[in-house]
């Protein structure tokens, strides 16, 4: 018998790596024609520097490795460079383009100005992001993520971090209060005035917020929100999703793990939320939770990766159920600072694990009862946690508190009087429950 020794992603089919990132741009194209419609000229910039940072870089780490042997002869510059570029193949491109644009996705996309078909309007004017800062910000990232999450584990096959999400947390924790949106959306199709600045309209987990009460469910699968460019529109990442599936390029067991524990735990969170507040529906708090953010991005084109995912099935399905329990505790349970980056924070955490799901000693391609306890185990345990950090942290609020216009479609997001709750002499704010879910259950 004959052992072939290949590097990963290992393929189960005849396509090839360029076959499966060319499937990877084709079901990134509505995301893409989305981002390029909405955005314009802000998503022209973030996704061709940062396609162009991450093709430049593969570059010339395949000029590096790929050295004229030492022959005692003395070899030209245009030699050298000759004979490295001759082994550089089109995964060498296709690869880092994929992870350049999904990089660029998740970058907020900011100018100080936008075209709105008449006149030239500002968008965010606070934003540090409009001038030529950005481009350092998005070459900072994407080599950072590249490099660092890529190159230096050995290229192609070889990362356990995927190099996107490295890059963003990169940049978000470098230049984190630089990292503000707009809605272009409202900029593009609706009433200038609306525009909404901020990180993303997910300023909280459970907790009122004015931004977030101006949207409906809708807005959130429609893309009517601010956010980043690859995250908002769910339409266009549910299409590409559906193609992926079809073509077989992702694994569905991650992408259906991972959507599966993070509704379980986000269903009995919202009991708890509405046992304390009974305004707040338990479906429409799930379905803000699954609507917002990057949770569908991330579960469609990042966590699904074949190189940093594990390869059997049973370790598929418990990376995703690892993945949707991390997000699901830091959004719900984190700092502020970090519940809107949770996504990205859990795909770096399931990027660590991945290795040991695949540990020859325990990995199988069988379904066990030795690898369903954890599957079950580990949910449970994140269940156990959430149950009662909110059940202790979360006041009771009465059923009359807050208002609301006519169909709930405003809020006016101020909380109750004398809701100021004391515990071991430290005042927490109470939820005034969030007016845009009233009447849903």
């Amino acid at each position: 018998m004959e052992i072939i020794k290949e590097a990963s992603p290992h393929i189960r089919r005849r396509d090839s790596l360029n076959r499966m990132m060319v499937d990877l741009l084709i079901g990134l194209s509505p995301v893409l024609v989305f981002a390029f419609a909405v955005y314009q000229l802000a998503a022209v910039r973030n996704l061709f520097v940062s396609v162009g940072a991450m093709v430049a870089a593969e570059f010339v780490y395949v000029l590096i490795v790929n050295r004229l042997p030492k022959d005692g002869k003395k070899h030209s510059l245009g030699e050298k460079l000759r004979y490295g570029a001759s082994h550089y193949r089109l995964s060498n491109f296709l690869v880092p383009t994929v992870s350049g644009l999904l990089y660029g996705l998740i970058t907020p996309a900011c100018f100080a100005s936008v075209w709105t078909g008449s006149y030239w309007a500002v968008a965010n004017p606070y934003n540090p992001l409009t001038d030529g800062y950005a481009y350092f910000v998005l070459i900072a990232g994407a080599l950072f993520g590249l490099v660092v999450g890529k190159l230096v584990f050995g290229g192609t096959g070889h990362n356990i971090f995927n190099p996107a999400a490295a890059g963003f947390i990169f940049a978000k924790e470098c230049f984190g209060s630089r990292y503000r949106v707009a809605n272009y959306f409202d900029v593009y199709f609706n009433n200038i005035t609306d525009v909404q600045t901020g990180g993303t309209f997910l300023n909280g987990s459970y907790s009122a917020s004015a931004s977030y009460s101006n949207y409906s469910l809708l807005d959130l699968l429609l893309g009517r929100t601010p956010g980043l460019m690859g995250e908002v529109c769910k339409v266009a990442i549910l299409i590409g999703l559906a193609y992926l599936l079809i073509r077989h390029t992702i694994d569905w067991r991650i992408t259906l793990s991972f959507l599966g524990t993070f509704v379980f735990l986000m269903f009995f969170a919202g009991l708890v939320v509405n046992s304390k507040d009974a305004s707040i529906g338990v479906f429409p708090f799930v379905g803000y939770q699954l609507l917002s953010g990057g949770v569908l991005f991330g579960a469609v084109y990042m966590i699904t990766d074949p190189v940093t995912s594990p390869m059997t099935s049973p370790s598929r399905v418990l990376y995703g159920t690892i993945i949707a329990s991390s997000t699901v505790l830091i959004r719900l349970l984190g700092r502020s600072d970090y519940v809107k980056e949770g996504m990205c924070f859990s795909i770096l955490l399931g990027n660590m694990v991945s290795p040991a799901l695949d540990y020859y000693k325990w990995s199988t391609s069988k379904f066990t009862v030795k690898n369903l306890i954890p599957m079950v185990v580990i949910p449970l345990v994140a269940l156990a946690v959430i149950l009662w950090a909110l059940g202790v942290s979360l006041p009771i609020v009465s059923s009359g508190s807050g208002s609301s216009s006519a169909g709930g479609s405003s809020a006016s997001g101020s909380t109750s009087s004398g809701t100021d709750a004391s515990a071991g002499g430290t005042t927490k704010a109470v939820i005034a429950g969030l007016p845009f879910l009233r009447g849903w259950l």
